[in-house]
């Protein structure tokens, strides 16, 4: 059964996507079945993330939420995934369990960043050695083929930073589990168009586990990921994106490195932009503050619910911008792309003073 997606202008065959549904769905119903179970522990076991002044909660909150999404994800991927694995997959499913406990050790008690750091980089040069790579930018700059040297610094870059990126993000209930849902069913749709199932299927696997922990994340959370789940999302979705860039042979997708760079854009723009202003301050880029993009609105006093929302509404047209203007320069698309959330930083910097003048404007007429 084949269906066109009027939006994508693209065919999409129903068939290719029978065990990404399945392994969605059954990621989607350990999840739910694990997060009340993962609750009842963290609370019986004092395994809380407790409020302070950089944090947006006021109350303790059962952290490790990660675990039941990780959980589901494996569970999904061991009744449907091809017996046979490729070297990278099984790097990548180590590298999960080594994300994982490190997670657990962090949220028990906080280890030294440099410590994580090492780890993560560790994993990351893994992957690439396993054979996920950054081996071309396909002429962006025009820049094609890479140095092996080259290679394996971009992917291990690509992989910490973005790992780190969406740790970060994750600071308002719901955010870094709505934009990680819609990347990687972004993902999971253009892996299976390129053949790609057994990758494809982790996508949709990660995916229906964070769809049914967003069920207890949306404010009020009930549970946080912690850093148990965001570095596990993080990372899966910055290895997937490298795998999509290696294999992409779609002319519906000419220009895969931007598409990939949409994909982690919000995360990845806002942590630069964050590290900036604190290295412009003179303070440490690692100091922590509330100045990221759910902050802007969350300071002007909206729920966490509605900047969620927001922010995942502007996640989704970024994705939207970047496939319909594939036939534009890539590097025009770089500067729109920069543009628009330069745009939309300032805009939300300053929504508290719009919404006044809105009002006055309002009242004055």
């Amino acid at each position: 059964m084949k269906s066109l997606f009027h939006l994508l202008q693209i065919h999409l065959s129903f068939h290719d996507y029978k065990f990404a549904l399945l392994g969605f769905v059954t990621a989607f119903v350990v999840t739910m079945m694990l997060v009340p179970v993962i609750i009842y522990f963290s609370r019986k076991y004092n395994l809380y993330d407790l409020p302070s002044d950089r944090k947006e909660h006021t109350t303790p909150v059962p952290t490790m939420g990660g675990i039941a999404v990780i959980a589901g994800m494996l569970s999904a991927l061991v009744l449907w995934s091809p017996l046979k694995y490729e070297t990278h997959q099984i790097c990548f499913f180590l590298s999960v369990l080594v994300l994982l406990s490190l997670g657990i050790m962090d949220d028990i008690k906080d280890l030294s960043a440099r410590y994580k750091f090492l780890v993560q980089l560790g994993l990351a040069t893994l992957m690439a050695i396993s054979g996920i790579r950054i081996t071309s930018f396909e002429g962006l700059f025009g820049i094609h083929e890479l140095p092996l040297a080259a290679q394996y610094t971009f992917t291990m870059l690509t992989i910490v930073g973005v790992t780190n990126a969406f740790n970060l993000i994750d600071g308002i209930d719901g955010l870094a589990g709505g934009i990680g849902f819609m990347s990687l069913a972004a993902l999971g749709i253009f892996l299976t168009l390129n053949g790609d199932i057994a990758s494809a299927l982790i996508a949709f696997s990660l995916a229906g586990s964070v769809v049914g922990f967003l069920y207890f994340n949306f404010n009020p959370a009930k549970i946080f990921l912690g850093d148990t789940g965001s570095l596990v999302l993080g990372f899966s979705i910055a290895v997937l994106c490298i795998r999509l860039m290696q294999i992409n042979t779609l002319t519906e997708l000419p220009h895969a490195p931007l598409f990939i760079l949409s994909i982690v854009f919000i995360p990845v723009y806002d942590t630069l932009r964050v590290f900036a202003i604190r290295i412009w301050n003179g303070k440490s880029p690692f100091e922590a503050d509330k100045i990221h993009i759910h902050h802007l609105l969350t300071n002007a006093g909206f729920s966490h619910l509605f900047a969620a929302r927001l922010i995942c509404c502007i996640h989704g047209i970024i994705l939207m911008e970047v496939y319909w203007l594939k036939d534009i320069k890539e590097e025009y698309i770089l500067l729109i792309l920069i543009g628009f959330m330069m745009i939309v930083t300032t805009i939300l910097k300053h929504i508290r003073l719009l919404f006044k003048s809105t009002a006055w404007f309002a009242r004055s007429l």
